[in-house]
């Protein structure tokens, strides 16, 4: 392709004007059929490329919308960030996903980042209080979304589901089939996902007086992690160990399931009941199909980008909406 052909020079093999050329790559319904046939074949034969980022600093922003996530080898993310790109292809946008990995610096570089490439917007699942950093953002005239995290101040428009009913549900279920010493796996607590989930456990064992929650703190919502959780509980005396597991993650959930498998006199859940929280494929799969606690994923990312874009048309004057949707829980043979 020769770097040097430009919108005249299709203008000119095509005979028609600079104009008709923009009108056919922006705006075709404008032109007729035919119009548009010479035009694209003027533009094949030339191989034309146009120059989107000249396009995107003339219009002020671009045709993308950043999306940032904690963990995008967790397939809730996964889930979620298809349901963004379903909605925001409908708007003939695309979406450029940040994986900051529990990682604050790279969070902080993916925003550079996406205000450097003046994004239509940026939806966010943050490590920890970002808001001076998204208010700066948004000042200069990028639009966000929290997704799957809430701000108490409602100062920003978000997308999540209660964690700590979450946390709540899947306790009273525990509690609810005879369990009374219950460990809730999950970390670091930096992730306010976390440590809501593990407020709402704490909630539901406080009705139970003759309960008990531990907490078993992870580096990360791994499997690995989890399978790491769950070797120091095999490593206690029997009578030691908890009866019943929440795992702030399915990952989590599985990782510790492996573990626990892995001893032949450890049965679940005959001896230790477990409950897990997202309802990722994964979670039906496992040897023993988990529990879990279901959030809606596709529809999180979906009605994040929703949400984004009447932020960004509705002005100086649009009222930042919070949308909350309740988790559901899924019994299945872990806690049956």
């Amino acid at each position: 392709m020769d770097m040097t052909v430009n919108v005249r020079d299709v203008a000119a093999l095509a005979k028609v004007s600079v104009g008709t050329v923009s009108n056919v790559m922006n705006r075709p319904e404008k032109v007729s059929s035919a119009t548009v046939l010479r035009v694209q074949a003027a533009i094949d034969e030339l191989g034309f490329v146009r120059n989107d980022a000249a396009r995107q600093l003339r219009a002020g922003r671009s045709r993308s919308l950043g999306l940032v996530v904690l963990d995008v080898a967790n397939p809730f993310f996964t889930d979620l960030a298809r349901g963004a790109e379903d909605r925001a292809a409908e708007e003939g946008l695309t979406i450029l996903l940040g994986n900051t990995d529990d990682n604050l610096a790279r969070e902080a570089a993916y925003l550079d980042l996406f205000e450097e490439q003046r994004v239509h917007g940026v939806l966010i699942s943050p490590l920890g209080d970002i808001g001076d950093r998204l208010t700066r953002l948004r000042a200069r005239g990028t639009p966000t979304v929290l997704v799957d995290r809430q701000t108490e101040d409602r100062s920003f428009s978000s997308v999540a589901v209660d964690d700590v009913a979450g946390g709540r549900l899947a306790a009273r279920h525990l509690l609810s089939i005879g369990r009374t010493h219950l460990a809730f796996v999950g970390g670091p607590s930096s992730i306010r996902q976390v440590v809501d989930r593990l407020e709402g456990a704490r909630e539901a064992v406080a009705e139970h007086p003759q309960s008990s929650l531990e907490v078993i703190e992870t580096e990360m919502l791994s499997v690995l992690a989890g399978r790491a959780a769950g070797e120091g509980i095999l490593q206690r005396a029997p009578g030691d160990r908890p009866d019943a597991i929440f795992a702030a993650n399915d990952l989590l959930a599985i990782g510790v399931l492996q573990a626990l498998n892995m001893h032949g006199d450890v049965h679940v859940p005959g001896d230790i009941a477990l409950i897990g929280y997202d309802d990722i494929a994964f979670a039906s799969a496992a040897v023993v199909p988990l529990s879990s606690i279901r959030q809606p994923s596709e529809l999180i990312g979906y009605t994040a980008v929703d949400l984004l874009l009447r932020e960004a048309s509705g002005g100086a004057d649009f009222t930042h909406e919070q949308i909350v949707f309740q988790p559901e829980l899924v019994v299945r043979e872990s806690t049956a």
